[in-house]
Parts: C-alpha cells; structure tokens; sequence
C-alpha cells in the first residue's frame, strides 16, 4: 500500500487526517491515526504502517468492525449528572467540586471556577479512561485521536469569541446542518444539553486506544438529543 492507499483506508474508518486528506504525505496526523487504528486493531501501536498494518488496514472487514454505536460508558455517567448545578451565592455544590478532584485538580474547592473541561474529564476518569490533563477546554483538540464528523458520545471542542485559546468542551449527543448538541458541565452553570453553531467547533475526538463506532443518525433537536440520553 502507498502512503496515500494507507490514508484512504484511515479515513475511510473515520479518522481525521486535516484538509489536506489523502495527500500521500505521512505528516503528524496520519502517523496518531495509524498509531491509534492500531491501538484498536491489537497491533503494536508506533504508529509505522508495517506488514501487519497495511494488511489489516486492506481487510475490509477487520477486527475493530464499526458496528452501530452503543452508548459509550462516560456519556452514561454525564448523563446521570443532567441538572446538576452550581451552589446558590457563596454555596458550592459538593458533586460539582467532586468534578475537579476527579479530574486531577483537587486544590480547587470553588465551583464557581469554570469547570465544562473538568466535567468532561471527570466522566473520561470514571469510565476508565485518561482526560487531558488540564482544565484549558480546548486541550482537548489534542486529546484522543480526531474524527472527520462527531459520532454518539465523542468530545468535541469549540472557540469562545474570537479567542485563540478559550473555548468550551462537551460530549455530542446530537447534530444537524447549522447546530452540534452537546451534554456538558457549566453550560448555564449546570449539566445540561445545548446547542451551538457548528461553525464555532474546532474539533472532535474520540480516544485513541478505542474502535470508533460506525457513523449513525445523530439526533437533530435538543429535545431529541435529551431522549437519546435519557433513555440508554
């Protein structure tokens, strides 16, 4: 296989490659694809496309078959946590503060400290799996591997503004042509599921050492997206 044939297959199992696609250029993002496919696949994950890659990348049907996505285990335990909200005044919430100390960040006691990057990685920690390690909501465009469209359950990341750096960061529960859904903490100073212009995104992502689900209907309204949630 070519590099640009081993790029195709990647993004043919969903993998974010960047604008430039199957350009037959091994850059930065196609070796974290190639690393996590083989993650996934039960291979030695160094991201080289050797002979045992390319063959399971050839394999149509390979061991980490997508198939139709089940609810993932962090978006069950976010779920739990829908209207769960900010202590009135000078108060703070005991589950709120509990956010930051399973994140990594037990120092901080006060929920009024932005806390969306804390809530989605305190569910990943849960779940058993390892958050960005910061509480900058947009650390997690590097987190994980990238997906060329969100699936169920995956943190995606979007601007705040025109900032460089700030943003928000929630898990997709829902999608449609102008609008990405996402159940997440601090939005309206609660757990809760929003909408925001899809335009404002910047990424979204999926862990690394996990098969990415099959591509599903998403649903398109916020009361849809709620149902979606509530009901797994």
């Amino acid at each position: 296989m070519t590099i640009a044939e081993i790029q195709r297959a990647l993004l043919a199992r969903g993998y974010d490659l960047g604008p430039a696609g199957a350009d037959g250029d091994a850059g930065p993002r196609t070796i974290a694809a190639v690393t996590a496919f083989q993650r996934a696949a039960g291979l030695v994950p160094d991201g080289i496309a050797g002979p045992l890659t390319r063959k399971a990348l050839a394999v149509a049907d390979v061991s980490e078959k997508r198939a139709e996505p089940e609810q993932p285990g962090w978006l069950t335990l976010a779920a739990a946590e829908l209207g769960v909200k900010e202590g009135p005044g000078a108060a703070n919430n005991p589950r709120v503060v509990q956010l930051f100390a399973d994140a990594g960040f037990a120092g901080i006691k006060q929920d009024s400290v932005a806390w969306c990057a804390a809530a989605v990685g305190a569910m990943l920690k849960r779940a058993g799996f390892k958050p960005s390690g910061s509480l900058a909501a947009r650390s997690y465009e590097g987190w994980g591997v990238g997906l060329k469209e969100p699936v169920l359950g995956c943190v995606a990341t979007k601007k705040r503004g025109n900032s460089a750096w700030q943003g928000h960061v929630g898990f997709v529960v829902g999608a449609n042509r102008d609008q990405i859904f996402l159940l997440g903490g601090n939005q309206g100073d609660a757990w809760s599921v929003a909408a925001f212009k899809r335009s404002e995104f910047t990424s979204f992502r999926w862990p690394a050492d996990l098969p990415i689900p099959a591509a599903s209907k998403l649903p398109t309204t916020v009361v849809g997206a709620l149902s979606g949630v509530s009901e797994a």
